[in-house]
């Protein structure tokens, strides 16, 4: 079904219309005025011709410069926040608004003989500038190179910086990341600012005439050729004139969806082509490869930090420890994990990594690799060279980093689709190539930030499984991010809570499941969790008129949290005789089901929402459905007091 097509206002359409008129007929008049028959003779003329190689020489010099000066001052206005960053900008772009007469005045008064730096250069160096070829460059790359700039600035500016940070995490230090990274994932914005800089170079007319004057074989251009041209010879100059507006509009075309649009439509019809959306390996793919037993004398890296600022606590762990960090959102969990990679200023890790203090160190020498959310893979390369980045990195040859990214990717059953790109690669296969990039760098601490949040349930199952086998022989520390109860209690041999930026509970996935010491936690396991204060039998609830009866009271007057699991709520349709302490009214708020059970959100007005499980068939004789009346019951030996 062809979508309806929106017809344009009137009042909108004739202005619209007349723009496009008053663009269009001074092209037009080019074309018209040409005179065709002598288009060849006036183009091959000795002067024209000329003037042209002039015109491509300078423009690609100024083009290098451009490259040379332009590229690191889009990256600094992109990537790092220092004063006068808006006055630096506005110099950017002030050649783009400045009439070109004038600049070329500009260029004459600080690089002239007589100007700022004109002088210094000729008694110095030798260097004369006006009136010279490399006058021509400087004045066609000062009025260019800001259309590099901006167009880069902006490519940069949507780039994430997780991909430049997870290459850093894996040993790459900063230039590298800059031309293995940051460079060729950019490449597009890249290429259409050095196409309109090019463009622009080859046309400039006003700055090179003021500065470098009009000598011809030495500063006279193609367009300072079209200037003289008109004056003795018309068609002559209608001709190159046309000539330009070719090379232009070919430009204008070339760069039209060609850097953007075609290649992000290329990768997302990759991604759909190569996702079964299972993530697990096909029915011909290699069996994963079982962790290799690591001697004795392997090296081990416990942990020790401190950490302080928005996030503050003390962590310790020995060698193959894996940490769950949990907690609610703004907890500090994302916090933490950059202040121990040396990426935020909000808090601060002294850390130590076995004997080593690498508080000091910056991040690519830390050995603290990282796994965002999303896998962060380079685009750019295939499975294979992501995976031998980090060795790369550690300067490894290249042929011994390829086959050790090779045998990493065959441990995670990956390894036949070493030669795809990430846009090739399932949502499970790209978490398991991350995965074997993070382990192949030899960090001493590994860091993941919720690696299966984005995989469907089966796929997960899958990637968790392959996930504990080799965490099994990891040798350092893994801190990982998740909010899955059965990620912490599956993975972690310990899990951290944490709540504004604090430790509210570290202990064993046990202890935790049995004893949250969080309402966040509590729910997140799947419990009820009500807050209150203990009186002599159970629990003053907050907010609420009710009271909640418990089996073992704490002290009076302490702080406590209530949890109740969903099994031990009952639902009855009148109110329950009998031995039950805790009876309240109430109405179903939503009927969920979870597997072969039915989970019921209860609303009260005497006691916080209820989650109650029962089976479908206990539903269907309740005949409840959302807005029934209930009553709800929980015995008191149900009730588990913890404090806080």
């Amino acid at each position: 079904m062809r979508p309806s097509v929106r017809r344009a206002p009137l009042a909108l359409a004739v202005p619209a219309v007349l723009a496009v008129a008053f663009l269009f007929v001074p092209l037009a008049g080019v074309l018209v005025r040409t005179t065709w028959s002598d288009l060849g003779a006036h183009l091959t003329a000795p002067g024209v011709t000329e003037a042209m190689w002039l015109s491509l020489a300078v423009a690609c010099w100024a083009l290098g410069l451009s490259l040379l000066l332009g590229v690191p001052l889009a990256w600094l206005l992109a990537r790092v926040d220092f004063p006068g960053k808006a006055l630096v900008r506005s110099l950017v772009l002030l050649p783009m608004v400045l009439p070109p007469t004038v600049g070329g005045v500009a260029l004459l008064l600080g690089f002239g003989r007589r100007g700022l730096l004109g002088g210094v250069l000729e008694d110095w160096f030798g260097v004369q500038l006006p009136f010279h070829t490399s006058g021509a460059v400087i004045a066609a790359t000062f009025v260019s190179m800001p259309f590099l700039v901006i167009s880069l600035e902006g490519a940069l500016a949507g780039l994430h910086a997780r991909y430049e940070e997870t290459a850093a995490s894996l040993g790459a230090g900063p230039f590298r990341v800059f031309c293995t990274v940051t460079l060729p994932m950019v490449a597009p914005g890249l290429a259409a600012g050095a196409a309109l800089t090019w463009a622009r170079a080859l046309g400039e007319f006003g700055a090179t005439i003021t500065f470098a004057g009009n000598l011809p074989g030495v500063t006279q251009t193609l367009p300072l050729q079209v200037y003289l041209l008109l004056q003795d010879s018309p068609e002559a100059a209608t001709s190159v004139s046309l000539l330009l507006l070719a090379v232009a509009m070919a430009v204008l075309v070339a760069l039209r969806g060609r850097w953007s649009v075609g290649a992000t439509a290329k990768a997302r019809t990759g991604a759909a082509a190569a996702d079964d959306g299972t993530g697990a390996p096909p029915a011909d793919a290699p069996p994963e490869v079982p962790f290799e037993e690591l001697p004795a004398d392997a090296p081990a890296w416990p942990l020790h930090a401190d950490v302080t600022g928005f996030t503050r606590l003390t962590l310790d762990a020995g060698p193959g420890t894996t940490i769950a960090v949990v907690g609610p959102n703004g907890a500090g969990k994302t916090t933490l994990l950059r202040a121990l990679l040396g990426l935020t200023p909000r808090a601060h890790a002294a850390l130590t990594l076995g004997d080593d203090e690498v508080t000091a160190l910056p991040p690519h020498r830390r050995g603290v690799a990282w796994v965002p959310q999303d896998g962060a893979l380079f685009p750019h390369l295939t499975a294979l060279g992501n995976t031998a980045y980090g060795l790369r990195a550690r300067g490894v040859r290249r042929a011994e980093a390829r086959r050790t990214a090779q045998q990493w990717l065959d441990r995670l059953g990956v390894g036949h689709l070493a030669h795809r790109r990430p846009a090739g690669l399932s949502g499970g296969q790209a978490g398991r190539v991350a995965l074997a990039r993070a382990l192949a760098a030899g960090p001493r601490l590994l860091l993941l930030d919720e690696p299966l949040a984005a995989l469907d349930q089966t796929t997960r199952a899958h990637v968790r499984h392959t996930l504990r086998q080799h965490l099994a022989g990891f040798r350092g520390v893994c801190l990982l991010v998740t909010h899955d109860p059965v990620e912490a209690v599956s993975l972690a041999d310990r899990v951290l809570v944490l709540q504004d930026g604090s430790t509210l509970q570290d202990a064993a996935p046990a202890e935790v499941s049995r004893h949250p010491r969080s309402p966040w936690v509590a729910r997140m396991l799947g419990r009820n969790a009500w807050p209150g204060t203990a009186t002599a039998d159970g629990l003053a609830l907050a907010g609420r008129p009710g009271r909640l009866t418990a089996a073992e009271p704490l002290e009076k007057g302490t702080e406590a949290l209530a949890i109740i699991g969903p099994e031990a709520v009952s639902v009855h349709r009148v109110r329950p005789g009998g031995s039950p302490r805790n009876v309240w009214p109430g109405r179903v708020r939503e009927l969920t089901a979870s597997g072969s059970r039915l989970r019921v959100l209860v609303g009260s007005p005497e006691v916080p929402d209820l989650v109650a499980e029962i089976t479908h068939q206990a539903a269907a004789e309740l005949d409840l459905r959302d807005g029934t009346d209930v009553w709800i019951s929980v015995k008191a030996t149900e009730v588990t007091l913890v404090p806080v």
